[in-house]
Formats: structure tokens, sequence, C-alpha cells
């Protein structure tokens, strides 16, 4: 609905009024200013309206009248997002969805390992509704607390237990999903195996909206580990984090759960912004790895498998020095310096933020180049690169020089950055979006380095099941 006259937007508006209650519809221009800016701040939408169903049936109802208007809908969980997929345009145009009202617990079985939420759910309530019958949600990240479920999938983020429990989509089994044309695909599922044609819930896992809108999944649960023991070591290098991390998947197996990789300037920034964090070692060393075992068997057999690990790293040198948490107390202190950079980042101010997935085998020679030409190109830049080790994604960060106008920095060099950075990415078979999505603000990057190949049948599938473009337009492909 590119041009929309006052009298069709008010009879648009009437009826979602009628379908939700007139409470639930906001139209405000001064109300919608909040949830249409995304939590990066570097776009404000102005949507048509915002609107909040209750349920999937609602959901439904919304979608069959945006059909009729031709009216664009934008689906929103937390808004959490870092690459803007879940904020309108400025148009007045589209609508925005969200799905925050819908945070009921469906149902769980301990005997299937499953739990049923709706897509509102915060990520912490279906952890917390989880350990409530003794199990685990696995799915953890910083924005845990208003991320939401549907959020997540639509990203397929992934977070900090990817190493032992994978992404989003690993932990999914089914989906509810609302069509382009109101209708409800019952697609959720306690089942493991289901070899019955065509796996659509991968296409809406990480689709970020523009294929349909998630409204509740069936999610993976896994038992309580009986200990858990977190430790952080320091390092001389990226290579000696690689060599640990292969001695640690060769002791540990499955029970290594995390392994973060943080440059110390990314700990030290912290710092400065949250003197109140303890650092229990000093940051003499440049890098910093916080590794995680989650053990079947106790507090000692823990200790003990984790100690046997860092001291052999310790003894061979490849390891400067560790501290290992006595407590829980501790260990939270410890993952609170790794959740802090972003929002340390935040205070800062504007940078230029990658979401990198390298192979683990040339991430020391991706993260020793790229350093060298961001120094020739951008002088006085500072790297704040940390992430995901165990799985190959880093958040290789790109801060103006100390002293300097953040956004200025980020308006002259960020697309020359970004060259850089994702140029060195393809060179190493990796990618420029591991777990954040593309949404609009990589919308040229995917055409840049994504396979044609692949693009066009991304466009086949979004064109069968979106017809009209009417889900989360402009995002991920980009205008049609």
């Amino acid at each position: 609905m590119s041009a929309m006259r006052d009298v069709e937007r008010q009879r648009f508006i009437d009826a979602l009024r009628a379908l939700l209650g007139a409470s639930h519809v906001v139209d405000e221009p001064g109300a919608l200013t909040a949830p249409a800016r995304d939590w990066r701040g570097r776009y404000q939408g102005a949507p048509l309206a915002l609107a909040r169903p209750a349920d999937t049936g609602q959901v439904a109802e919304v979608v069959q009248l945006c059909a009729t208007h031709r009216v664009g809908i934008v689906p929103q969980g937390g808004n959490t997002g870092l690459c803007g997929g879940a904020t309108p345009d400025a148009s007045g145009t589209q609508l925005l969805l969200s799905l925050q009202r819908m945070q009921r617990i469906r149902s769980l079985s301990a005997a299937d390992g499953v739990i049923v939420a709706e897509a509102g759910c915060v990520l912490h309530d279906v952890q917390q509704a989880a350990a409530a019958q003794g199990l685990l949600f696995p799915l953890s990240l910083a924005s845990e607390g208003s991320a939401t479920l549907g959020g997540v999938l639509s990203t397929n983020a992934g977070g900090t237990a990817v190493l032992r429990y994978g992404n989003a989509r690993a932990l999914c089994l089914g989906l509810e999903v609302v069509t382009a044309q109101g209708e409800v695909w019952h697609g959720l599922s306690s089942l493991r195996k289901d070899n019955t044609g065509y796996d659509l819930r991968d296409l809406f896992i990480g689709a970020e909206g523009t294929l349909g809108v998630v409204t509740a999944a069936s999610m993976q649960l896994f038992a309580q580990p009986a200990a858990q023991r977190t430790a952080l070591a320091t390092l001389p290098d990226v290579s000696a984090a690689v060599e640990l991390l292969q001695r640690a998947r060769a002791a540990l197996g499955a029970a290594l759960t995390g392994f973060e990789l943080m440059s110390a300037h990314s700990v030290q920034l912290v710092r400065a912004h949250f003197p109140q964090l303890p650092l229990p070692l000093s940051l003499r060393a440049p890098w910093c790895v916080l590794l995680e075992l989650s053990d079947s068997e106790g507090d000692a057999h823990a200790q003990q498998r984790l100690e046997d690990v860092l001291g052999a790293a310790l003894e061979q040198g490849g390891v400067d020095d560790v501290a290992v948490a006595s407590s829980l107390a501790q260990a939270q202190a410890l993952w609170s310096l790794r959740e802090h950079i972003p929002l340390a980042q935040a205070v800062e101010g504007l940078n230029i933020k990658h979401d990198i997935a390298v192979p683990i085998s040339r991430m020391a020679a991706f993260v020793e180049g790229t350093a060298e030409l961001i120094a020739a190109a951008l002088p006085g830049a500072r790297l704040v690169v940390f992430g995901h080790l165990g799985d190959g994604n880093l958040h290789y960060n790109v801060q103006a020089p100390l002293g300097a106008d953040a956004a200025g920095f980020l308006a002259r060099h960020g697309e020359a950055c970004n060259r850089i950075v994702h140029d060195a990415v393809a060179a190493c078979g990796g990618s420029f979006s591991a777990e954040h999505g593309i949404g609009q603000l990589k919308v040229d990057e995917l055409l840049r380095y994504k396979d044609p190949a692949a693009l066009q049948m991304m466009r086949a599938v979004k064109a069968a099941l979106d017809p009209q473009g009417l889900f989360n337009p402009g995002k991920v492909l980009g205008a049609r």
C-alpha cells in the first residue's frame, strides 16, 4: 500500500480495532516512536499502526485483513535485533505486528523432552519453565531477558551454548506459522524423526519474518547438568586459543558447553564502563578465553576434569594464566564480563559491527591479517573482538579512535570497513552473517556475497509463499 488515503487508513484501523480491541491497536505517532526504533538506534520507522494480537487466531485474522488492504506486515518480538529486521520503514504504510501478548507456555513434556511455547515468550521465561521441571533449555544469550522465542528463531540465533547444543534451528522440532493467506500451519511436533516431505520448519527459521509469522514453537529440552564449572584463561594469541579449544574438545567431548574468545581490549572496555564487575586475572596477555564445562557426575569430577585440561595447557605454555570459579556467584561474574561487552560498546559510542563466521582452522590467520588491514586503512581504530570461538562465530567490531567522533567515523568509514572485513571473511570461506541475520542492514551484503543460484532459489521461495510481498517488506532480499 504505497499511498493510502485517509479514508482507507481509517477503515483499516477501525477493522483492526474490531478484531483486537481498541486498546491493542496503537496509531498515535508519539506512541509509535519507541517500538519503531531498532535496539541500536540506527533505524527509526513510522508504521501505519501497532497491533497486539492475543493468539494465533487473531494473528491469522490480522494477516487476512492486511492481505485484503495490501498492507505490509513487520513482525516484532522483543525488538532486540541488531540488523533492523523488526523495524518498519518510514513510509507510514506498514503494520508493526507485536507478538508480546503471546506469552503462554502451552505444554511441557519431560518424557518427550519438549516444551511448546508461544512466539512472544521471553527466552528467560522459557528457561525458567524448563528449570522448574528439572530440565534445561540451553539457548542462552545476553539479551535473553527481553529477546523472545519467535525473534531468536527468526534470526536462528546461537548464543553461548551452541558448541554443545546447537543454535535455535538445531533445538527446534516444530513450528506453528501463519501464512501469507492467513492460514495456520499446525506444524508443532515432538518428533525427532519425521521424513514426510520438504522440511518446511527450516524455511521459516532464519527467514526473519519474510515468509510467514511464527506464532509458537516446540523446542527440545535436556537434562540439567549435575555440575558446571567455569574458568577464565589468558592467552598470547588466537592460535593458542584454537589449540586450547582442540585440547578441551579432545578431553571433555560434549561436556564442553561454552568456549568464548575475548580480546583483552574488549574486557578493558567493560572494566572502564562497569568497574564494579570483578576481574580475577590481570590482562597482560592480549586474549582471554571463557570456558564452561557441564558434568553429569558432580562438582568434584567437573573440577578435576577442567583443572586437568587447563593444567596441561599451562605446563606446555599455551596458556598464560587461569582462574577457575569456585562458586556459582564467581561463575556468573565471569560470564558478566563477556555479556557486558556489547553494553560497554554502546556506552563508548557507535561502532562498526560485524557478525561473522570463519572456519576455526583459519580463525587465527583471519584475525591477524584483518587487524593489519584495518590498521593500515583506519589508523587508530580500536578492534573489539569477541564471540563464540567454539563454533567459529566472532563479533568483529571496529570502534572509532579514542576521542574521535563516533558517528562521524561510522558515516565516513563504515562502508570501507565492511569491505575489508567481509572480503577477508569471504576469502576464508566464511559468512558475513553468523547469527544476527540480514534485516535491512545487510541486504546489499547478501546481494554481493551470496551465490547467485542461492539468491534465485530464495527469491522463488519468497514469491511462492508471499506472492504479494506483505511479510517484512525490504528485509533480507530487499525491495521487489
